[in-house]
């Protein structure tokens, strides 16, 4: 999976630092992504197994309609 630390995150979008960071927090929280703390670096990356249940279950809402 692709770690990428905030700094890389953050060059990828014009929102503010703080912005990104408020929006790090929530997916973490959600369990969207994992963080990983190497020096003064956290690194982020896709929480693959939330995703795909995540697929999953939106596959299930639609065989429902």
């Amino acid at each position: 999976m692709i770690k990428k630390s905030a700094g890389e995150i953050v060059s990828q979008f014009s929102s503010t630092n703080a912005t990104i960071s408020h929006h790090l927090a929530v997916l973490k929280e959600a369990d969207l992504i994992l963080d990983e703390r190497d020096g003064k670096f956290i690194y982020y990356e896709l929480n693959s197994k939330t995703v795909n249940d995540l697929i999953d279950w939106l596959k299930a809402l639609k065989r429902t309609k």
